[in-house]
């Protein structure tokens, strides 16, 4: 081990940037604290100015050689570095639970498993990627997808490594190159991804990792006019900032942002369904963007559906993450804790009701809540909380069940509980909303479209929306007879 090598649970993890191919430290350091314990993991190197510039210059240089290699040769390397993955997951879950506390149990069944998915997806959609040629008065019309250039991907803390090659993937696959920026809250994944990579073949300089505040960094990432493509998930407040950093250039940019979606609940629904939707809104202690926090419920039904909804919300375990039994684990950080706790005080002084919860529990812990006799134009209901609250409103007619679940900035996801086939039909046709369940919940497909309305978002990824973001989508057009003095 080095000074620059910390142990988390067992696993090495080299703490400085990577860039070009090398590991390069700062003068100045951060410290990574876990949220399970508020314990100190260690100190991260804390990027300049500097290191963002050597990351991008890096990133320039390697561009031409990656963007030229053959589709065949970067989907070997991007199964390469899912291979990779997925020898290290049980490494990567400890890792990344330790560093943001989500729980172990679905790091190793779903969250990394879903990582080595992501960069076999993007090879393999890849290799099929086309669009067939068209005539137009006899001229041959034909689509290509040519690699855009330099790209600075900027993750969240709540899914570190899963988000974060939802990005790379793609980026690399199209022939770019990549700086990545992980959240300061949660790096460490973010470092074992760059030793995957190089042991897989990639080439140096085609993914670089630079850590550091976002506060003190991101604008020279940003507004860089080297970098072709920036793709952003957090805060609309974040993304308003890079949006301005960005402008100068005219870079490109996809934002997922926050959201505030609505669970509708008609009274034909299954109600065991439905309450089963509910409580899984908790998942990652409410630290996720496209939970449906709002649950709006037909007011013929809401005793019965809040009912059943306290006896399994109330039987959900909190506690240690890397316990097997624990349903719900820390918030991420005392900043965040208190954020939520400040959302909550304010309802509850504006007259909101807690119907289960609505307190702080011993460290980094927040108690399950279900807010009710909230008003819709209040903040609790209107403004992202980003933890395990959520609150209960309901309705009396379809219209205004659709008329509650639009009535909000955002526009990321909704989920509809319905037992009506054509119901389902009229409602989520009338939704405001990048994704729409019905039925279920979190079900996701790569190749599907995926981003935000309104606040939620700019712009869709996934499958060859995907593409469609990180190339430049060229049409070439040829003449039927253009080619008579040819030899």
């Amino acid at each position: 081990m080095t000074e620059h090598t910390l142990t988390v649970a067992g696993v090495a993890v080299d703490t400085r940037h990577w860039i070009g191919g090398e590991r390069v430290a700062s003068l100045e350091t951060f410290t990574d604290v876990s949220p399970i314990d508020g314990s100190t993991i260690g100190e991260i190197s804390r990027g300049t100015a500097t290191e963002t510039a050597a990351a991008v210059a890096a990133a320039k240089a390697a561009f031409p050689a990656w963007a030229a290699t053959s589709r065949a040769e970067r989907a070997r390397i991007l199964h390469a570095i899912a291979d990779g993955v997925e020898k290290r997951i049980e490494e990567l879950a400890i890792v990344e639970t330790t560093d943001n506390g989500a729980l172990l149990r679905s790091h190793r069944r779903g969250v990394m498993p879903r990582v080595a998915h992501n960069f076999r997806f993007f090879a393999d959609w890849l290799l099929k990627l086309d669009h067939e040629d068209f005539e137009t008065r006899g001229h041959t019309n034909h689509v290509s997808w040519d690699p855009a250039g330099p790209c600075v991907l900027i993750t969240p803390w709540n899914a570190p490594l899963m988000l974060a090659t939802w990005k790379v993937a793609p980026a690399l696959a199209a022939g770019n190159t990549v700086v990545l920026k992980p959240a300061e809250w949660s790096p460490l994944t973010a470092s074992l991804l760059a030793d995957i990579a190089a042991e897989a073949g990639l080439p140096a300089g085609v993914l670089n990792v630079v850590q550091g505040y976002g506060s003190e960094i991101g604008d020279a990432l940003t507004s860089h006019p080297d970098v072709r493509r920036i793709s952003f998930t957090g805060s609309v407040p974040t993304a308003r900032r890079i949006a301005e950093s960005a402008a100068g250039n005219l870079t490109p940019l996809s934002l997922e942002l926050g959201g505030k979606s609505p669970l509708l609940v008609f009274a034909d629904a299954d109600l065991d369904l439905a309450v089963d939707l509910a409580v899984e809104q908790y998942d990652n202690a409410g630290q996720v963007c496209l939970a449906a926090t709002r649950f709006l419920v037909d007011e013929s039904v809401v005793e019965e559906f809040t009912r059943r909804f306290v006896l399994k919300a109330t039987a959900l375990r909190q506690g240690d993450p890397r316990d097997e039994a624990t349903d719900i684990g820390p918030n991420i950080h005392p900043r965040q804790l208190e954020k939520i706790d400040g959302f909550v005080r304010r309802a509850i002084a504006a007259g909101a009701r807690a119907v289960i919860g609505g307190h702080r529990k011993d460290g980094q812990y927040y108690a399950p809540t279900l807010l009710a006799d909230v008003a819709q134009d209040s903040e609790i209901v209107q403004e992202e909380v980003f933890g395990p609250v959520l609150t209960l409103q309901t309705f009396a007619t379809e219209e205004e069940a659709v008329r509650l679940a639009n009535d909000t900035r955002f526009g990321l996801a909704a989920t509809v509980a319905t037992g009506d086939p054509e119901r389902a039909e009229r409602v989520t046709s009338q939704l405001v909303a990048g994704t729409v369940w019905v039925n279920c919940f979190f079900v996701r497909d790569l190749q599907a479209p995926f981003g935000g309305s309104r606040h939620s978002g700019v712009g869709r990824e996934g499958g060859t929306w995907s593409f469609d973001f990180y190339c430049d989508v060229k049409n070439t057009v040829t003449a039927p007879n253009g080619w008579k003095n040819h030899g």
